[in-house]
């Protein structure tokens, strides 16, 4: 029996740390399973919507995973450029393929590199997007003060979180909400609000742009 409850820790360990590091075959396919689920496109499609991202805008994804937000968001950037980071090798792979017109025209720029490590984007940014991945990031109110930093006068950020845990329900995407906003808050971001999208669970989007009351 403890032989049976060991194997299943670990079994849930492991799945968990593809979900937050994809990587191998299992890695690639997290990626097609992530891009073809329609709630994570529903979801990736509202927060760049909820962005008002300008066909010059210099945009910034991190954890974009498959690249459907980078997709989106190279759409209404069509005159500018949308740089994304991914610690996930297969990942960047996975976005890269999925927007290779917009790589090969240099549109799109996708590094392999941890939010903590972040590359240097030759000026300021326009818009800061991250879906589902704030939550892993090492001392994440440090990480936003960073970002807050590369943001132009005028600057936008979103945090989204739609909880993938076992049983998340309405409940769990409200608190998830109440932490990016402190997070946000706590990082120097003003007028913060939430928005929420009608998906089982439902996602949540807490972002900062300037004028919001």
């Amino acid at each position: 029996m403890r032989m049976g409850t060991a194997l299943k820790r670990r079994a849930v360990r492991y799945l968990v740390g593809q979900a937050h590091r994809p990587r191998g075959a299992v890695g690639w396919a997290n990626g097609w399973m992530f891009a073809l689920r329609p709630s994570n496109r529903r979801r990736n499609v509202w927060a760049v919507g909820l962005l008002e991202v300008g066909p010059a805008d210099r945009v910034l994804e991190i954890g974009f995973g498959p690249g459907i937000a980078v997709a989106a968001l190279a759409a209404r950037a069509h005159g500018g450029v949308v740089f994304g980071v991914d610690h996930s090798r297969a990942m960047v792979r996975h976005a890269a393929r999925r927007n290779a017109a917009a790589v090969r025209a240099g549109r799109v720029r996708l590094r392999c590199a941890p939010v903590e490590g972040l590359p240097d984007f030759g000026g300021p940014l326009d818009a800061v997007l991250a879906v589902n991945s704030a939550g892993f990031w090492p001392d994440p109110v440090a990480r936003l003060a960073e970002l807050r930093g590369l943001l132009r006068a005028g600057g936008r950020v979103a945090l989204v979180s739609q909880p993938r845990c076992p049983g998340a329900t309405r409940a769990t995407t409200a608190r998830a909400a109440g932490e990016l906003r402190e997070m946000l808050t706590r990082a120097g971001f003003t007028g913060v609000r939430v928005e929420t999208l009608e998906l089982d669970p439902p996602a949540a989007c807490a972002r900062h742009r300037p004028g919001l009351r």
